[in-house]
This record gives structure tokens, C-alpha cells and sequence, in this order.
């Protein structure tokens, strides 16, 4: 059961960073404005997540504050779909990343 959920949240995190990628193609205009976006900001994520909330992360928080700051990273990203009009989409996939955080969180403490 952990290993099932464990690989559903490394899907999540790849997922959001396509998330990201093509929110920030679409949320701006002009052609180099987007392929910049599209490019900064999954790569903003992924720095982010290596410092702070990968399991073998540079400066990991205490597992709480962890727990949390990857939930909100990947629901960050769910909403960065609903700017681009992509509210359904966002919808289940923020659900997901919900019930999976609850799972994980829930498996590590027990």
C-alpha cells in the first residue's frame, strides 16, 4: 500500500510540473515571454522541492512543515491550471493530491 502511494505521489509531482509547464505557456502573450514561463516556472518547483520537500531534501523542515509545504507546492500547481482555464482539471487533480497527502501523512505516523 505505501509503495502504490509513493509512486501515485511521484506521478503528482511530475504531473505538476506539466502543470506548470503548460499554465505558464498559456498565461502570458507573445512567444519568448511563454516559452520562458513554461520553462521557469517547473524548474521553480523543482528547485523548490529539492530544498525542501523531496525525501532526501537539502534542508528538510521538520516532517509536519514538510508535509505541508508539499502539499501546498503541488496544489500551487493545481491552481496555476485554474488561471489558464482549466478549473475541472485542477478540480481532480488538486482532490488527488489531497487524499494522497492525507495517505502519506497518515502512513508515516502510524
Amino acid at each position: 500500500m505505501k509503495a502504490a502511494n509513493l509512486l501515485i505521489r511521484f506521478l503528482l509531482e511530475l504531473c505538476a510540473l506539466a502543470a506548470l509547464g503548460y499554465s505558464g505557456y498559456y498565461a502570458v502573450s507573445g512567444e519568448a515571454a511563454r516559452i520562458v514561463l513554461a520553462i521557469a516556472a517547473p524548474l521553480a518547483l523543482a528547485v523548490l522541492w529539492s530544498l525542501f520537500a523531496a525525501y532526501k531534501a537539502r534542508f528538510p523542515p521538520p516532517r509536519g512543515v514538510k508535509a505541508l509545504l508539499g502539499f501546498l507546492l503541488l496544489e500551487a500547481a493545481a491552481g496555476s491550471l485554474v488561471l489558464v482555464g482549466q478549473g475541472e482539471l485542477a478540480a481532480v487533480f488538486a482532490a488527488v493530491i489531497a487524499v494522497n497527502s492525507g495517505v502519506i501523512y497518515r502512513m508515516d505516523y502510524q
